[in-house]
């Protein structure tokens, strides 16, 4: 499963799954090293780990999108 981190509230990181956008809420420590919002990971084995190759291109959509709207 790939989620998408939403938020960090009091060491609790409120995760939304990409593909039917359900949200849960795990401990912080849970997480790997470096994450941050808006961060991709991916469970695997009952482990996160980081997915940078996926939140690369979806910051670049993201920019897109935002210079779209400035023009």
């Amino acid at each position: 499963m790939k989620y998408s981190i939403d938020r960090i509230e009091n060491n609790i990181a409120v995760l939304e799954n990409i593909e039917n956008k359900e949200k849960k809420e795990i401990d912080i420590t849970l997480l790997p090293k470096g994450y941050r919002e808006g961060s991709i990971v991916i469970l695997r084995n009952d482990k996160y780990e980081l997915d940078l190759d996926e939140e690369e291109i979806r910051r670049k959509r993201m920019m897109d999108k935002f210079k779209r709207l400035k023009k």
